[in-house]
């Protein structure tokens, strides 16, 4: 494994997640500047463990973060709704907490923040559904606690687990509030799954014409 930080940017290892103790939001900041516009290595921010952490995704978790959105995005205009979506996107509360989510969807507040280059959660409603994929590193639901977004998704050794946000903490759920008639932890990583063997266009096509059997 390597890791290389230069004020030109950072080089880690694929697949590869390092953790920085004793760190500082200054430190934190410091480092996303370094990495400028290159969203290759995702950075993590915690006040409470004062820890950074690096992670360099692999391949595999791209594409199935991809394909979880191309699903949502089928979803969405199955059902007429308008929303935003973002990747990448760093999520901060001042000095408290950094994160990146995989995906990250803006649906009921998307007119809130309709043509801004930047989301500043201090004056900003945080994403209404965030996405993770687990391939090379684990998401704790509380992670999310000081970003508050009201519907998380984690995608892990193919299973989807949903997590909502009560105001304090994140509870584990057997629907999603967004699509609460759609079962979406069966349907999710079956179509994961078969954008893996046969496709991702193969799999979205399929996905849209189950859809409308629902």
């Amino acid at each position: 494994m390597y890791l290389t930080i230069t004020k030109d940017g950072i080089d880690l290892s694929p697949g590869a997640e390092v953790i920085l103790r004793n760190q500082t939001w200054s430190n934190y900041e410091t480092l996303l500047e370094s990495r400028q516009d290159d969203a290759a290595v995702k950075i993590y921010f915690d006040a409470r463990t004062q820890e950074i952490r690096l992670v360099s995704p692999l391949p595999k978790h791209g594409k199935r973060s991809d394909v979880i959105a191309d699903l949502v995005k089928c979803l969405l205009r199955h059902q007429g709704r308008d929303w935003e979506g973002f990747h990448p996107i760093t999520l901060k509360r001042f000095a408290q907490k950094g994160l990146e989510p995989d995906f990250c969807f803006y649906i009921q507040n998307r007119e809130a923040i309709l043509g801004k280059e930047e989301i500043d959660l201090e004056i900003d409603p945080p994403p209404d559904l965030a996405i993770e994929v687990d391939v090379t590193s684990s998401t704790k639901p509380q992670d999310y606690n000081e970003i508050s977004v009201p519907e998380l998704w984690i995608d892990r050794q193919q299973t989807l687990r949903i997590y909502l946000f009560d105001g304090q903490n994140y509870e584990e759920s057997d629907r999603s509030l967004i699509f609460p008639e759609v079962p979406v932890k069966r349907l999710i990583p079956e179509y994961v799954d078969r954008a893996w063997n046969a496709g991702s266009s193969v799999a979205l096509r399929e996905f849209e014409a189950s859809l409308k059997s629902l």
